[in-house]
């Protein structure tokens, strides 16, 4: 399965014998599944089967299912709830009465009220309307997930390419570490020369204790690691499917062994700062993949 984003909108319209049903599907991130409805009072009872048809086609996203049935002729033919009408104006009489107002029920304002007109056959559920609901919501579903997959591939694409830059980053730290040592020995070289004032220090006392800031210091691992996860990311990305979580736990890795390496290069001088930039460059990168990554399913 391709690599999903979790924004998209799909549209499916189904003809029935009294008119159509509209169903959309308007979709953004989220850590989990979470399906918001928004039905016309016939399709209340159908909620629950729709729920398992979506479920069974979209893993994560917020969802907003909105679905409308359009009549036409009789069929569209509204009815006027009379008890409703009677009880709205009644109400607006005793209004106006407690608080000593003047004005008359505007009816423009009354057929707007929830249930004032309703279709003859909008009680019933009907069978025909029931299939081209859920025939619609599998269709949605089909095409919601062509529209993520597009912008899916699109965002996986990129990502690729900059773990490609983070692998050359490192394959640069790892070059410079190579001199590290070296570097090492000449700035505790210049301090331990500022401290004893000329005063001679055994060469291969000199050499130990450069050693240990070294070992100290070493950011070997850290550079394998990171080259790993780097790789291990292209190919979860490579093999497509739900990756979000995966990228998630993966990238926090990578984000701890960046901050890890900027911590240990503080003790090389120029050569530091050059490893520090690179570092920082390297956890640029990462944050910008957590950033898109945040919206693929």
């Amino acid at each position: 399965m391709s690599v999903r984003s979790m924004t998209g909108f799909a549209m499916v319209r189904k003809p029935i014998a009294q008119g159509e049903v509209v169903f959309s599907l308007k979709s953004v991130n989220h850590r989990g599944l979470d399906l918001q409805f928004r039905l016309p009072p016939e399709l209340d009872a159908l909620e629950l089967d729709l729920r398992a048809a979506l479920k069974s086609r979209l893993a994560r996203g917020h969802v907003q299912v909105s679905v409308s049935i359009t009549r036409t002729g009789a069929a569209g033919a509204a009815a006027l709830n009379r008890p409703l009408l009677e009880a709205y104006v009644r109400a607006f009489r005793e209004a106006a009465a407690l608080h000593g107002l003047e004005g008359q029920p505007d009816l423009n304002s009354a057929l707007r009220v929830p249930g004032m007109l309703s279709s003859a056959d909008a009680e019933e559920l009907h069978e025909e309307v029931a299939q081209a609901t859920l025939a619609a919501a599998a269709e949605a579903a089909a095409a919601l997930n062509q529209v993520r997959e597009r912008e899916g591939a699109a965002t996986a694409a990129e990502l690729q390419d900059r773990c490609r830059a983070i692998t050359l980053l490192v394959k640069r730290m790892e070059e410079i570490r190579a001199g590290a040592t070296a570097a090492f020995q000449k700035r505790l070289n210049e301090r331990l020369a500022d401290l004893l004032n000329g005063a001679a220090i055994e060469p291969q006392r000199l050499a130990q204790e450069a050693a240990v800031l070294a070992d100290r210091s070493d950011i070997s691992e850290e550079l394998v690691r990171l080259r790993l996860h780097a790789g291990q990311l292209d190919q979860i990305l490579q093999t497509g499917g739900e990756v979000g979580k995966r990228l998630d736990f993966l990238l926090q890795e990578m984000n701890r062994e960046s901050n890890t390496i900027l911590s240990k290069t503080g003790g090389l001088g120029e050569l530091g700062l050059t490893m520090t930039d690179l570092a920082l460059s390297a956890k640029a990168e990462i944050d910008k993949i957590r950033e898109q990554s945040l919206n693929l399913e």
